[in-house]
């Protein structure tokens, strides 16, 4: 169960990144929608509707699920840079994954996901070393530089892609 939960292993942070480090996760931030988007192509409605394991959540709640994360995770990172540590918002993921938006085709969240990426990588680009060190108070994780949120940003959509890729190779789709 552990293994369907957390396909890519859990979150572990790299202590002073390098550039190349942060470049790497600036290109897979870019290509993350694309990779998304790709993982779900040509997925049937039942295969959507289908859970990536007992009790997890469905194919399409991922997809949405990734499209609410990676606003609030660009919304976070424009605040940590323009404010003080600010405090982070959070939201009820559970409660959102059972709100009517999340009927929707995921070709909506695909969308907003690749442009925010768009616009989420033109960002960490133009941003110099010392900003990496700014911070915000994430009501989960405590203090976290931006360095730890980059790291934790690709981290999560890497760990929910994985979950639809691992689920469409058990099921042989």
């Amino acid at each position: 169960m552990e293994d369907m939960r957390y396909p890519t292993g859990k979150f572990e942070e790299i202590k002073n990144p390098t550039s190349e480090q942060r470049n790497k996760w600036i290109g897979d931030i870019a290509e993350a929608g694309k990779l998304l988007r790709l993982t779900v192509q040509n997925m049937s409605m039942e295969q959507l509707h289908t859970r990536y394991r007992p009790g997890g959540w469905t194919v399409r709640q991922v997809v949405h699920h990734v499209a609410d994360n990676d606003m609030n995770a660009f919304i976070r990172f424009k605040r940590a840079l323009t404010e003080d540590s600010p405090a982070a918002s959070s939201y009820r993921e559970d409660l959102w994954a059972e709100l009517s938006d999340y009927r929707v085709p995921v070709e909506a969240s695909l969308g907003l996901i690749e442009s925010i990426n768009i616009r989420f990588a033109a960002l960490l680009e133009s941003l110099h070393p010392p900003d990496f060190t700014k911070t915000f108070t994430s009501p989960s994780h405590g203090l976290m530089s931006l360095d730890t949120a980059v790291q934790r940003y690709v981290w999560h959509d890497r760990h929910h892609i994985a979950q639809i890729a691992s689920l469409k190779s058990r099921m042989g789709w």
